[in-house]
C-alpha cells in the first residue's frame, strides 16, 4: 500500500504540474483582460498537434522548441481578430466567443488530423525516469516567475493586473500589452500540449480533460493570484491522485468538492485579492 501510495503521490505532482501549466496561462488572460479563455484546452491540443506535424523534420526537442511559439503566434491572430472586440465589456461575452471557437478549434484538428488518437513518442530523457517530466515543467514555471518579476514586460503585465488604467496614463501601449498577454498564455498552453502528447498521446478532445481542472486551480488558489493558481493545480492533483489509491470513482469528484470547500469557507481562493470573487 506505501509503495501505491507513493506512485500516486508522485502522479499527482505530475498531473498537477499539467495544471499548474495550463491554469497559468489562463489566469495571465483572466488577471490582464479580464477574458474567460474557453478555448484554452483547444491551443493545447493545437500545440500537440503542431509538434506532432514537425517532429519528423526537427525532431522532438525542435518541435518542442517551436510548437508552442507558433501556438503563441495563432493566439496573436486569435486575440487581434477577436478577442479585443470584447475588451471592456461583461465577461460572458468571452466565455461565449471563446466557447465557440473552442468547437471551431477543434473541428479544424479533426478535419486536418483525423478524428482518432495519434501517438507520439518522448525522447529517453523524459520517458524514463517519470519525474523528468515534472522536472521540465517546473523549471518553465519558474522561468515564467522570473520573466514576470524581473523583465520589463512581465513587469507591466503583473503592473496592469492591478490597475490597467494607471498603466496606460504612464504610456504604456495596453493595447499591445494585451496581446503579449494572450500570447504568453498561449505559448504555455502549446508548450503543456507538446508535454501532454508525449504522456497521453494526441485527440482532438486531450484539452478538455485538462481545462476544467485548471479553471478549478485558478479558483482555489485564487483568481488574481498567480502564486495560488501554482498551489491550487498542485493541490487538486495531489488530492485526485490519492483519492485514486482508495476509491478511483471519486478521483474527479474530489476535485470538485475541494472547490466546493474552498468556496465556502474562503470565497477568494487560497490566496486570492480581496474582492475578486467575494
Amino acid at each position: 500500500m506505501t509503495q501505491v501510495i507513493l506512485f500516486n503521490v508522485t502522479n499527482g505532482l505530475i498531473i498537477g504540474a499539467f495544471y499548474v501549466l495550463m491554469a497559468l496561462g489562463l489566469s495571465l488572460i483572466l488577471n490582464l483582460s479580464n477574458v474567460i479563455n474557453f478555448a484554452h484546452g483547444n491551443f493545447l491540443a493545437l500545440g500537440g498537434y503542431l509538434a506532432f506535424t514537425l517532429s519528423p523534420v526537427l525532431g522532438y526537442w525542435g518541435a518542442l522548441l517551436i510548437s508552442p511559439l507558433l501556438t503563441a503566434l495563432i493566439g496573436v491572430v486569435v486575440e487581434r481578430l477577436m478577442i479585443r472586440r470584447i475588451y471592456n465589456r461583461d465577461p460572458v461575452y468571452s466565455l461565449l466567443l471563446t466557447f465557440g471557437l473552442a468547437f471551431v478549434l477543434q473541428d479544424a484538428a479533426r478535419f486536418i488530423w483525423g478524428p482518432n488518437g495519434l501517438p507520439m513518442g518522448l525522447p529517453a530523457a523524459l520517458a524514463q525516469p517519470i519525474t523528468s517530466t515534472l522536472f521540465f515543467i517546473t523549471v518553465t514555471v519558474i522561468g515564467l516567475f522570473a520573466f514576470l518579476r524581473y523583465s520589463r514586460i512581465g513587469l507591466r503585465i503583473r503592473a496592469g493586473t492591478f490597475d490597467l488604467e494607471t498603466v496606460a496614463t504612464l504610456g504604456v501601449n495596453v493595447r499591445h500589452l494585451r496581446t503579449l498577454n494572450f500570447a504568453v498564455g498561449c505559448l504555455l498552453a502549446g508548450l503543456s500540449g507538446v508535454l501532454a502528447a508525449g504522456q497521453i498521446g494526441l485527440n482532438p478532445n486531450m484539452g478538455d480533460e485538462l481545462l476544467m481542472p485548471s479553471f478549478i486551480a485558478i479558483i482555489v488558489g485564487g483568481v488574481g493570484s498567480l502564486i495560488g493558481t501554482l498551489l491550487g493545480g498542485l493541490l487538486i492533483g495531489m488530492a485526485a491522485a490519492l483519492t485514486t489509491a482508495f476509491y478511483p470513482a471519486a478521483s474527479e469528484a474530489v476535485i470538485y468538492a475541494i472547490m466546493m470547500a474552498v468556496l465556502l469557507l474562503r470565497p477568494r481562493g487560497l490566496i486570492g485579492e480581496e474582492g475578486m470573487m467575494s
